[in-house]
C-alpha cells in the first residue's frame, strides 16, 4: 500500500527550481519528487565475493591478522620492551 510522505519547511527557492525542473521533464511537482526518490533508493547490483575481494585488493586494505601482526611489531618495537 502507498505510503504519503512529506516534507515541511522547503525554501522558496528551492521549491521554485524544483517547479522548474517538473515542468523540464514534463511532470507535475509530486510526479519529479518521486522519480527523484526513485532515483535515490533504486538498488544496485549486489556485488559478489571477487568484486569485494578485488575492490579490497584495490585498496591494500590488511585483514585482520596482518592487522594484528603490525600492532604487535609496533609494540614490540617500543622502548622498554
Amino acid at each position: 500500500m502507498p505510503v504519503n510522505l512529506s516534507i515541511k519547511n522547503v525554501p522558496n527557492e528551492m521549491v521554485q527550481r524544483l517547479r522548474a525542473r517538473a515542468e523540464r521533464h514534463h511532470r507535475s511537482l509530486q510526479g519529479e519528487l518521486l522519480a527523484i526518490v526513485e532515483a535515490a533508493v533504486r538498488t544496485e547490483p549486489q556485488a559478489t565475493t571477487m568484486d569485494i575481494l578485488a575492490e579490497v585488493r584495490r585498496l591494500k586494505l590488511r585483514t585482520s591478522s596482518e592487522a594484528a601482526d603490525i600492532i604487535r611489531a609496533d609494540r614490540d618495537d617500543r622502548p622498554g620492551r
